[in-house]
């Protein structure tokens, strides 16, 4: 796309996105806007007094702690379907863990899954949002919280359960569209990078692959003239994305992790449901 012309993410109050949209998830799925974004969705002091809980019952390493040697750079707190998938039992298994572990790791706070999965709602105006199930009713896990360390980061790729990886066996392959939700929970240092992704104006086709594959996307880009967008985030932002646009995200800059609460959401046009998963 030329870089003259306009790509920006949709960023207002709900009102004002549904009056000037009449479908905002439509919009996303066909890549005319690169991202949904909520400012301050949730309370940022919660965000504070959650991730001193989890560093009190263990689920991540205390950042004030050097960590140990061989230490993995990312912590989730949840069930990944993208690391336990191949596995369908296992997943399955884990992720009812997961559920009974968010019974009650969120009292006294607000809800920060219920906070997300609201949003998506409203923006979903007609459709049923729930948790992704199987046919026998066995639930996904419904979110997951990432916590990054050191110089974690990711380069130019996909998120997708069919197209990036191929998990024919799984309900949420129903769906046309895949997008994803992510809350800020927080930066890696009041002086370090706030920008939680870098999408580009560029959809997964099989063409693209062998520079995602080759690391040679940036070039691409350049000579290509496609453009991108850096989405940046304070703790309680949340947006919503197409995860088939190429995107990225640079290195942590900053002591403290990088934590976020991410969901994958399942979406089709015509399809009266939205499964929302992790």
């Amino acid at each position: 796309m030329p870089i003259s012309d306009s790509w920006c993410p949709i960023e207002a109050d709900l009102e004002t996105i549904l009056y000037q949209y009449e479908d905002p998830l439509l919009s996303l799925s066909q890549a005319e806007t690169p991202a949904i974004i909520f400012r301050q969705a949730f309370n940022p002091n919660h965000c504070k007094g959650l991730i001193q809980r989890f560093i009190d019952h263990d689920l991540m390493h205390d950042p004030q702690i050097p960590l140990p040697e061989g230490a993995r750079a990312r912590i989730d707190i949840g069930t990944s379907l993208g690391q336990r998938g191949n596995d369908k039992e296992t997943f399955l298994q884990h992720a009812k863990k997961t559920h009974t572990l968010f019974e009650h790791l969120f009292d006294d706070y607000d809800n920060p899954v219920d906070t997300l999965y609201h949003a998506l709602a409203a923006l979903a105006t007609k459709k049923n949002v729930q948790i992704a199930q199987e046919p026998d009713g066995r639930r996904y896990g419904p979110a997951i919280f990432r916590i990054h360390y050191t110089h974690h980061t990711y380069k130019p790729h996909i998120d997708h359960v069919t197209l990036r990886e191929k998990r024919f066996n799984y309900a949420v392959t129903r769906f046309d569209h895949q997008f994803a939700g992510v809350l800020c929970f927080q930066n890696a240092g009041p002086r370090g990078q706030a920008t939680q992704a870098i999408l580009h104006r560029c959809t997964w086709t099989p063409e693209i692959q062998p520079h995602i594959e080759n690391q040679t996307f940036h070039d691409y880009a350049a000579e290509n003239q496609i453009q991108n967008v850096k989405v940046d985030l304070e703790p309680g932002d949340l947006y919503f994305f197409n995860t088939r646009l190429i995107h990225e995200v640079p290195a942590i800059e900053g002591n403290d992790p990088r934590i976020v609460l991410a969901v994958f959401i399942g979406y089709s046009p015509n399809d009266p449901d939205i499964y929302v998963w992790s």
